[in-house]
């Protein structure tokens, strides 16, 4: 098998965030400030990144404004030549700070809101006057000239206003939007039970985003990322395990995905010790699902096999109860019936208070 050269880097510049999203894919364990990599240390990563093929990357967190020395890593990055894309909640991106990040070589800006209504969206975001803030920077964003994509993640409380949210992103001058449906892993999956919406909710927001793209086109592009658990296949997590993106966490560790910190019985090196380009070749926990040998029955020999990759390997931990399973979204698992027990599990019950993110857990 060849190896790919990875296509992005998704940096994790922290874990800090003024935000409490009970949806957050960051582990329950969250990296201290005290752990962080450094602004030197990202500036190697960043061109180690660069010099293994990665076209771009993605600064994220947490809440990368945070960090006070975030513009010297948005440089580094432009130095290095990844088109750098900063997914924030927008919180402390002043009109002063954004003019910063822009001279210093930020391309795009990713803002995520927490729905339509301002008052339950900040409700969510455990922040009040989240929304305000957010609606401001977007229009900063736009004046600045800089890309704009809003990123609504979907869920139990908020699915019912897709047609609103859809609106919003217009309003804000988005030239996309990402419908994101939340994936149950860290917080998300500790929130599971508050979270789920019903079958019924899904297809029904499924025909909304299909026809405002529809009606929408050449205008706003929308991007739908589908509940796992509603789909019949697996989706090819991260674009296949270690295949193309390398993930980059606070504290310096190199994951094959944002959750894959969460699976026992893997050790992940640090690019404090090690570079970027030794860990993604040889590292024997980027070695471990990659490609399709360690793949167990149905996913061996299937013709989707180098389509999906098996799917995601923290789902089956968290849904079998071992990641070298087939994915059990998969119509075709063992396990599949997993899935269906949980969604009626979590659907049938009144939805369940949030466990709001935060450092301590």
């Amino acid at each position: 098998m060849s190896l790919p050269s990875p296509i992005g880097l998704l940096a994790e510049l922290t874990h800090r965030c003024p935000l409490g999203c009970p949806y957050c894919s960051n582990p329950i364990d969250l990296v201290r400030a005290s752990g962080e990599l450094d602004a030197r240390a990202w500036t190697r990563v960043m061109q180690e990144a660069a010099d293994l093929g990665a076209m771009h990357v993605h600064l994220s967190g947490g809440e990368p404004l945070t960090r006070n020395d975030l513009a010297e890593i948005v440089n580094a990055a432009n130095v290095a030549g990844l088109y750098t894309n900063l997914i924030t909640s927008a919180i402390g991106l002043t009109p002063q700070r954004l003019t910063e990040l822009k001279a210093a070589g930020l391309d795009h800006v990713q803002i995520s809101i927490q729905g339509a209504d301002p008052a339950r969206a900040d409700a969510v975001a455990h922040f009040k006057g989240a929304m305000k803030t957010k609606r401001e920077a977007a229009r900063h964003v736009v004046e600045e000239g800089l890309a704009l994509t809003i990123n609504a993640v979907v869920h139990r409380d908020n699915i019912r206003d897709l047609p609103q949210i859809i609106d919003l992103a217009q309003e804000w001058g988005a030239g996309r939007l990402e419908v994101a449906h939340v994936q149950y892993h860290g917080w998300a999956l500790a929130n599971r039970a508050g979270l789920m919406p019903s079958r019924d909710e899904f297809q029904t927001a499924a025909q909304v985003v299909e026809e405002a793209r529809e009606r929408l086109s050449g205008d706003l592009v929308i991007d739908h990322v589908i509940p796992d658990y509603y789909g019949e296949r697996p989706k090819a997590c991260m674009g296949g395990w270690g295949r193309q993106v390398i993930v980059v966490a606070p504290d310096g560790r190199a994951l094959p995905c944002h959750a894959a910190a969460s699976l026992p019985g893997l050790t992940f090196a640090n690019v404090k010790n090690k570079s970027l380009s030794e860990i993604w070749k040889d590292d024997a926990a980027f070695q471990r699902y990659r490609g399709t040998s360690w793949m167990p029955k149905p996913c061996q020999g299937c013709e989707r096999a180098e389509v999906d990759w098996g799917g995601c390997r923290c789902q089956a931990f968290a849904l079998a109860g071992d990641a070298s399973l087939t994915d059990p979204v998969c119509a075709l698992s063992p396990n599949h019936a997993t899935v269906a027990a949980a969604i009626a599990k979590d659907t049938a019950a009144p939805r369940a208070p949030y466990r709001f993110r935060r450092i301590g857990g």
